[in-house]
């Protein structure tokens, strides 16, 4: 049975790009722009942003899952909480600690998959604007940043 449990886990996970990439590009870059500009538009005089709510928000389904499949006889929801729980804790080593430093670790990662992701999102953060975004993702970004790396890989060779 716990391979049904770690199938729901990782699937959750997987699922969650899906669901990160929409909620940045539709609702982050639209309707709750107000909470994401100053994300885009820095204050190097603050460490928190407004942005730092979606980190609540996200949360909130998460911990609903978890506790619903701890205290109901749904007990498949706390692993589906554990999934989105775990993508969490990724978004904020990847997008926090390693791509915007908030914390000054993993500075020196030579790996091209993580330079691939560096370099997606400084991209889609040349946009100032919530208009003519790009690269919403956060682990899953397109392919020509992974090939412009093997490329810059091979140069550097």
């Amino acid at each position: 049975m716990w391979i049904i449990d770690l199938i729901i886990v990782l699937a959750t996970f997987l699922a969650m790009e899906g669901v990160a990439w929409l909620t940045h590009k539709y609702v982050m870059h639209g309707i709750l722009w107000n909470l994401h500009e100053d994300h885009h538009r820095k204050n190097p005089s603050s460490f928190f942003e407004k942005n730092d709510y979606f980190f609540l928000i996200f949360a909130l389904p998460g911990i609903a899952c978890l506790a619903a499949g701890l205290y109901v006889p749904v007990p498949h929801l706390f692993f589906v909480g554990l999934g989105i729980t775990i993508y969490g804790f990724a978004y904020f080593l990847v997008h926090d600690i390693f791509i915007h430093q908030r914390f000054r670790l993993l500075r020196n990662s030579d790996n091209f998959y993580f330079r691939a992701i560096r370099r997606a999102h400084k991209m889609h953060h040349k946009h100032l604007n919530k208009e003519d975004g790009e690269c919403f993702g956060m682990l899953w970004v397109p392919m020509k940043y992974f090939a412009e790396q093997l490329r810059q890989k091979r140069a550097d060779a």
